[in-house]
């Protein structure tokens, strides 16, 4: 492998970088010997040349490789991103052009990526491939575009992009006075959903297809109406796109409900090719375009169903599901290169593969092996290239042949700072919880580990509450290692990842019996021996918030707690956050019945609370907007149980998007925990 070119501050100048953007009354980083002594561990003092890579796609003719690689900005705080070319095999890797998501034309030609340009904001760019690499920018857009391809013969550009509704409540306001300095007209809101997290208020409009000439020129709209086209993918013989959306009246109302249409892109008609009751997805056209394949399932009032693959008729008849068995979610599908099958992503019990499913439905695991794939492309050759990661090995560009599937590894972006690094280790662990399920852990142990002495634990619990925990390469436990401390993470009842039946286990029950499934897993590590049962710590964001603030309620035996962006109540929750989709998760609308939503909500369980415990919560959070964390840190407040309330400036859902706001989660974590070092010695009648 090559070497490659960095920009990078050394470490100690990373480290003053790192302790300038902590404000004052942040926790202080490790004194210098404490640093020294650290010097061969990964820690945070690493973060700021720490890299990541994404979105490889082969040339047509498979001998290079395009990726996006991701490095942080220090001095501006904030990631940056750049398109990097090396060959198939690995060599001459090397910078191209600054953007992201960079795509072949389809004879290898031209490049097309997003970058920044005039009159501001993302704009479309092309880039030729011949030795003079002359760059054009295509567009000159408003908005940003997204979802940008390729027409089949390479002259047009299909993309997505917001067209605003201007539409106004127009009221007699008289005019004001010259010179008069009146406050803003206020924001009228009619729609049901009219914000979202890491956008704000959404603005008046939808999401739209457009064409424009690949050598520059006037987009063109193809689609209309009052609906959001999402995606769009050119069929073979270039006359159209297809496209998800749900075109019917009232369609905002709707849950969990799309269908696949297909827009004639000369005459803007639109015909609509799935018509169920249900949602269908992620339209894939064949290479010789007599079929389509697409994710989906029938409508149904779980909290949680994995989805199928189908293919259909070009014409929309004849669906037939192909994975109906597999019972797991298909993700990024790509034809088989003589179209006899369709190749897919799919995540199973922490790991994530590539699948293979011919089109008389059988289904083949095609890698094998603890980690986490993501492939990207498959070419003529049936070469795939993607990302793969492991528990001891970050994120990198991988390539291999699908018939004879062995990853090799083509990029090492992280190579020079794990040099000399001692890493931790990572061990699964299989347990049995309450009801007989089995549950999926990791126990993630410091370098050097001894048996036979007594660590700290923090248990981190992950949000969604439909997701999966993985065993890919993590940063964060790293750290947390390097410092001392035992880890453990695990996926209980309610994950994805292990059919539909697991993730829907929480059904009207979330917190309930997923604690149960924790707990165990704690008491499992513990059994080991090698646990100080009196430092036991436990965090998770969003949903792991959630389940954080749910287990102080309910038991004692933690030293301190970090509830993360929590819900503490669900009454409040449902109708302020960003959507109305969480009126579902429950059978009953609360002016109806609150009695379900009160019983989930970790609020109503806070007179138990004696651990003391923490809340970190970004000032912009939609998601599980601040309110509740302040509901929970004002009756924590009231009781006089310990706390603190961290608001994280920059930081939407979450607190870890801004690079120096990762450093701060990670230091006002431990710096919580190091405070207590017994748990509170009452202890809390369970009550589920």
């Amino acid at each position: 492998m090559q070497p490659v070119m960095r920009h990078r501050i050394p470490w100690r100048r990373a480290l003053l970088v790192a302790t300038l953007l902590v404000p004052a009354v942040a926790p202080r980083l490790a004194s210098a010997q404490s640093a020294n002594a650290l010097r061969d561990r990964l820690t945070i003092h690493d973060y700021f040349n720490w890299e990541d890579v994404s979105a490889p796609a082969l040339s047509p003719d498979g001998k290079q490789v395009l990726y996006t690689r991701t490095w942080i900005d220090q001095l501006n705080d904030r990631r940056e991103s750049s398109v990097w070319i090396m060959n198939a095999d690995g060599t001459r890797n090397r910078f191209l052009v600054k953007g992201s998501n960079a795509r072949w034309s389809p004879d290898g030609s031209r490049i097309v990526f997003v970058a920044p340009g005039e009159p501001g904001g993302a704009q479309i760019w092309v880039r030729y491939m011949d030795a003079e690499g002359a760059t054009t920018q295509i567009t000159r857009l408003t908005e940003s575009p997204s979802d940008v391809e390729w027409s089949p013969d390479g002259k047009t550009l299909a993309f997505g992009m917001l067209v605003r509704d201007n539409e106004q409540w127009r009221i007699p306001m008289p005019a004001a006075p010259r010179g008069a300095k009146w406050v803003e007209p206020p924001r009228v809101v009619t729609k049901v959903r009219y914000r979202a997290d890491r956008q704000g208020f959404l603005e008046n409009g939808v999401r739209q297809l457009f064409t424009v000439p690949a050598d520059g020129g006037t987009p063109r709209q193809v689609t209309t109406g009052d609906w959001p086209a999402n995606g769009n993918t050119w069929t073979p013989d270039g006359k159209a796109l297809l496209f998800t959306s749900n075109r019917v009246s009232d369609a905002e109302y709707s849950w969990r409900q799309s269908d696949i249409y297909k827009v004639d892109v000369a005459s803007g008609s639109i015909v609509q090719l799935t018509k169920r009751n249900g949602p269908d997805n992620n339209p894939v056209p064949s290479p010789d375009g007599r079929h389509v394949a697409y994710t989906g399932y029938d409508s149904t009032d779980a909290t949680w169903k994995d989805a199928i693959l189908y293919v259909m008729d070009a014409d929309g008849s004849n669906p037939r599901a192909l994975t109906e068995k597999l019972d797991r979610s298909p993700s990024g599908m790509m034809w088989a290169p003589d179209g006899s099958g369709i190749y897919f992503n799919a995540e199973n019990e922490g790991s994530r593969h590539l699948y293979h499913a011919s089109l008389k439905g059988e289904v083949k695991q095609v890698t094998k092996g603890a980690q986490v794939l993501s492939v990207s492309d498959i070419g003529r050759n049936f070469l795939a290239v993607g990302t793969m990661s492991t528990a001891d090995k970050p994120t990198d560009i991988v390539a291999f042949d699908v018939r004879t599937p062995t990853p090799r590894q083509l990029t090492e972006v992280n190579a020079d700072v794990l040099a000399g690094k001692k890493l931790a280790t990572t061990e699964e662990v299989w347990y049995t919880s309450v009801d007989g399920f089995r549950i999926q852990g990791w126990i993630v142990k410091p370098a050097d580990f001894d048996p036979r002495k007594k660590y700290p634990l923090m248990l981190e619990i992950h949000g969604g509450p439909h997701s999966m925990y993985n065993v890919g390469f993590s940063f964060a436990r790293q750290d947390h290692a390097a410092h001392g401390y035992v880890v453990l993470y695990t996926n209980p009842r309610g994950s994805t990842g292990y059919g539909s039946a697991f993730g829907n286990a929480i059904k009207n029950a979330y917190p309930g019996k997923d604690y149960d499934d924790l707990m165990a897993g704690v008491d499992t590590v513990i059994n080991r021996g090698f646990v100080d049962s009196n430092r036991l710590y436990v965090f998770g964001c969003s949903g792991g918030g959630v389940l954080t603030s749910w287990i102080v309620g309910h038991t004692n035996r933690f030293a301190a707690a970090s509830a993360n962006c929590p819900v503490t109540n669900w009454l409040s929750f449902v109708g302020t956050t960003d959507g109305n989709s969480w009126y579902n998760n429950f059978a009953k609308y609360p002016w109806d019945d609150p009695s379900e939503h009160l019983r989930r909500s970790p609020l109503m369980y806070v007179g138990n609370v004696k651990t003391p415990t923490m809340l970190m919560t970004g000032v912009n959070d939609l998601r599980t907007p601040m309110g509740q964390t302040e509901e929970y840190y004002e009756a924590l407040k009231v009781l006089k149980v310990p706390t603190a309330m961290v608001r994280f400036n920059n930081e939407w859902h979450g607190t870890s998007s801004t690079p120096s706001n990762f450093l701060r989660t990670q230091l006002f974590l431990r710096s919580w925990f190091e405070k207590y070092q017994q748990p509170p010695t009452t202890r809390v009648t369970q009550d589920n």
